[in-house]
This record gives C-alpha cells, sequence and structure tokens, in this order.
C-alpha cells in the first residue's frame, strides 16, 4: 500500500521529537530526583523501588495495547487519550504528599505515557520510505540524546529550589505542547476492522501479573529471600507461567495482538536482548549516579545536575558524529567494541574518585564516556535489530512495541538491583567502619579530640556531642560512597565483557 506524504510534515517531526523527548526527560529527571521525592512522600529506597515496578508493568501493558488502540481510535486521538491520561497522572503527582498517593498517579502517567516512545518511533513511519524518513529518524535519535542529557539538569533546578514538584509541571506543559501539534498533523483515519489486530482481557492481565510478579520478586529479593524464600520462588514461578501463557497464545490466531511468530529470527532476538541489557545496566546507572555524588560525596543537587547534564551532552555529539560516519561505515561492531570499551572507561574512572575529586575535571570526563556508551551501543543496535521486519508494517509495529516492553522491564529491574544493591553494600561497609568508631580507636580519638577542639574555638554549643555526631554522619557519607564505587567498579569489568563479547558475535554484522 502506497504512503501518502504527511500534510504537515515539520509539525509532524516537531510531535516526533517531543514525544521521544517527554519520555527520556521524565525517565531521567525522576531517577535523578528519586532522593528528594523519596523524603518528601515518606518512601523508604524498597518502596521507591516497588513503585518502579508498578509503573513497568502498567506501561508493558499499555505498549502492549498500542497498536490495538491506535487501530481503532486513529492517530491522533490515540495520542490525544495518551496525553489527556499522562497529564492528569503527573497534576497528581505534583501534589502528592504520601507514599501511596505517589504511587497510584504514577500508575496512571503510565497509562498514557508509556507509549510515547513507541507512537514517536512508528509515526516516522507515516513518512514514506525516503529522505524524509530518515530525518524523521534523526529527529527520534536527536531528542533521546538531548533528553537523557537535560533531565538531571532540570531536575537540579527543580530539586535545589525546594520544589522537586516543578518536574512533573514540565511534563505537563510539554503534553499540552505536543496535544497541540498533534491535533494539526496526525491522521484520524481508522484501518478496517478486518484488518485490525485482536485482543482478549485475560491475555493482557496474564501480561501485566506476569511482569509483575517476576519484578516484585527481584525487587523483595535482598529483603525477603532468607525469611521468606519460598513466597519469593513462588512469585517468580507464576509470573513465568503467566507470561508463558501469553507469548504461547500470541502464536495462535491469524491477528494476534502481537506477531511472535514472525519475530523469531536470531538478529530481532540477539538485538531485543542487548537492548534489555543496556536499559537494565541504564536503569541502575541513572539511580546510582546521583546518590554517589549526593550522598557519598557531598555535593549540592544544585551542583550535580549541570555536571550531569555537561557530561552527558557526549549522547548529543555522539549522534551527530554517527549520523555522518555511519552511512559511510555502517559495519557495527566497532561502534560496539568503542561503546562497549567507553562503558569500562567509565566505570573505572568514577570508581577511582576521592572524596576530593573535582567534579568539572574528574567526573565529567568519565561521564561523557557514559553518553559515548549510550548513543553507539543503542543507536547501532536500533539500525541492525529490525533489518528484517522493517518490510512488513505491522510486523514492524510489534517489533517495535516488544523492545519497548522489554525495554521499560530493564529498566525497572535496574533501579530494584540497584536499590537492593546499594542498601546491601553500603550496610557491608557500615559494619566494617563501624568497627573502628569507637571510643578506644587511636584514630578515632585524635578525630573527635581535634573536631571537638575546633567547634570550641568557634562556639558551638556541646561541642563534643556536636563533633560525635558529626562523625557519625561522615560515617554514613564513607559507607555509600564505597557501596556506590564497588558498583562502578563492577560497571567496568561489565564493559570488558561486553566489548569481548561483541567483536566475537556474528549475528548482528
Amino acid at each position: 500500500m502506497e504512503i501518502l506524504p504527511p500534510k504537515h510534515p515539520r509539525l509532524l517531526l516537531l510531535t516526533i521529537f517531543l514525544l521521544t523527548g517527554t519520555e527520556y526527560l521524565q525517565s531521567g529527571m525522576i531517577a535523578f530526583g528519586a532522593g528528594p521525592i523519596m523524603g518528601e512522600i515518606g518512601a523508604a529506597p524498597e518502596e521507591f523501588s516497588l513503585i518502579s515496578a508498578l509503573y513497568a508493568c502498567v506501561a508493558v501493558a499499555a505498549i502492549c495495547k498500542q497498536r490495538w488502540l491506535a487501530e481503532r481510535l486513529g492517530w491522533r486521538r490515540f495520542v490525544l487519550c495518551s496525553l489527556a491520561v499522562f497529564i492528569c497522572g503527573a497534576a497528581v503527582c505534583a501534589s502528592s504528599e504520601t507514599t501511596a498517593q505517589f504511587m497510584a498517579v504514577r500508575i496512571v502517567m503510565a497509562l498514557g505515557g508509556g507509549t510515547f516512545m513507541t507512537s514517536s518511533r512508528l509515526l516516522v513511519n507515516l513518512f514514506p520510505p525516503s529522505p524524509s524518513r530518515f530525518t524523521g529518524i534523526r529527529f527520534f535519535a536527536t531528542a533521546l540524546a538531548l533528553g537523557s542529557a537535560s533531565g538531571p539538569f532540570l531536575a537540579s533546578v527543580a530539586v535545589s529550589n525546594d520544589g522537586w514538584q516543578w518536574i512533573f509541571v514540565l511534563l505537563i506543559g510539554l503534553a499540552v505542547l505536543i496535544a497541540l501539534l498533534a491535533c494539526l498533523c496526525l491522521p484520524a483515519a481508522v484501518p478496517p476492522y478486518e484488518l485490525c489486530t485482536q485482543s482478549h482481557p485475560v491475555l493482557l492481565m496474564a501480561l501485566v501479573a506476569g511482569s509483575f510478579f517476576l519484578l516484585y520478586a527481584f525487587q523483595r529479593s535482598y529483603y525477603d529471600f532468607y525469611s521468606d524464600a519460598a513466597m519469593l520462588l513462588g512469585a517468580a514461578g507464576l509470573g513465568m507461567l503467566a507470561l508463558g501463557y501469553f507469548v504461547r497464545a500470541m502464536h495462535a490466531g491469524d491477528r494476534p495482538l502481537l506477531h511472535l511468530r514472525e519475530l523469531r529470527n536470531t538478529r530481532y532476538l540477539t538485538g531485543v536482548a542487548l537492548f534489555t541489557f543496556c536499559y537494565t545496566l541504564m536503569g541502575a546507572t541513572n539511580y546510582i549516579m546521583p546518590a554517589v555524588l549526593q550522598r557519598g560525596l557531598g555535593y549540592a543537587w544544585a551542583t550535580i545536575g549541570p555536571v550531569q547534564a555537561t557530561g552527558l551532552g557526549a549522547t548529543v555529539l555522539t549522534w551527530a558524529f554517527m549520523a555522518f560516519v555511519v552511512p559511510k561505515r555502517p559495519a557495527p561492531k566497532q561502534y560496539y567494541l568503542v561503546g562497549f570499551l567507553a562503558l569500562a572507561v567509565f566505570g573505572w574512572r568514577v570508581a577511582s574518585l576521592s572524596p576530593d575529586a573535582n567534579l568539572w575535571s574528574d567526573f565529567v570526563p568519565a561521564l561523557a564516556c557514559y553518553g559515548v556508551f549510550v548513543m553507539l551501543v543503542l543507536a547501532t543496535t536500533a539500525m541492525h535489530t529490525f533489518r528484517e521486519v522493517q518490510h512488513h508494517e505491522t510486523v514492524f509495529s510489534h517489533a517495535q512495541q516488544v523492545k519497548n516492553m522489554l525495554a521499560q522491564f530493564g529498566s525497572s529491574l535496574g533501579i530494584a538491583l540497584a536499590t537492593a544493591g546499594l542498601q546491601a553494600r553500603t550496610a557491608s561497609h557500615y559494619t566494617v567502619l563501624n568497627g573502628r568508631f569507637m571510643a578506644g580507636d587511636p584514630a578515632y580519638g585524635q578525630a573527635l579530640h581535634a573536631l571537638t577542639e575546633s567547634l570550641s574555638r568557634h562556639g558551638a554549643a556541646q561541642p563534643a556531642a556536636v563533633a560525635a555526631a558529626s562523625l557519625a554522619q561522615s560515617l554514613g557519607q564513607q559507607a555509600t560512597l564505597l557501596a556506590g564505587l564497588d558498583y562502578f567498579w563492577l560497571l567496568g569489568y561489565v564493559g570488558l565483557a561486553g566489548a569481548g563479547i561483541m567483536l566475537a558475535q556474528r549475528v548482528l554484522k
């Protein structure tokens, strides 16, 4: 079927750009502001991880039904409905005061915003196969890079001014702008019903339940494994059974909700596995980085945000480089090798930071390597994963949906693993350090004496008590820093292993 050029191509490009940018801004800002948000709503780290898991489960369901809904509503009404739900959820998020309230409205946001990235990529296909379609892909990838880099900076501005709610106000503003553009440029037509995909509510329930049980088992494994291992193993088993039932059902019928049979090729499965792995790493890293810089090294939010934004600006430069070089040198192995080596450099460089490190001269170059990894690996994988499914519009749509469903799962899994891992390593380091935190230890006695004398000279009330409290705070800060550095040492080895694997693989080529 011939694809007619869109009536307002420039507005459509801007819509694609803003949908993608809003998705990455949201994830970046909320990951960066996790600490202040938890403090304001009274959420423990494991509760925030659970909120992330619930968001992912609902987003997975929304992405799964994305094409089904778009076929029945048309692109314009579908995008407008998604934006309306997202705006309602964000508005209530901005006024949340309790963990339960924040959790409920994040689920509402997932119903509307979970499909943004999938929709924006599929809207690119409204352009006929031509240089215009590649322009759409450039707008999509540029928004991904800019959204990733801008999220920490914008969140730091909100948090440092005691207004984390402005994170959601900004998202509402962007959503309203996208809605205005959608009214002008998106088509309202729907395909004939006999060509539409089919679904059943039981299948959707199986997908949501399976995703939640698996994520819940991972999320609670650190806290409840020894006390309630049977429950966790049972939850994981139920999750796998539910997801297995869903996948089996997708192989039946002529117009299933997702064409999984057509996606069973080695190139696609390898690419999707790599996507999921990368999103898991990104979810964990985006959670741990602010914790190390703020709680471990003691930098203010207003300082951290611009530093992270500057370092992650490398994603934009890397994409500009790729847009110029890839058409001339499309072989992916060189990009994978450089990308994973950049991840290794990032991990080891951050792991070697000391408390007196300079953020601009020490951390920004390391973070630039992380930006290089994100863009080189994700963009290269996107270029090569869908090669064998891009000629069938429905199958390509379903391939994008499955990829983004697993991306949501991976991001939530990364946050869950980072939350549990950071707490576990912090507790371990705290136990070791606390062994030196006693009156009989010479180093502790010397530090306490020196700090007490300094406070006395400055006229502090109860200088001995204040000195002891200050040293206790420093103890917790050092334990958090050491726990975070453990993660980055591990990340360095992961990058090195990834470079070796991608150099040896023969599928994505």
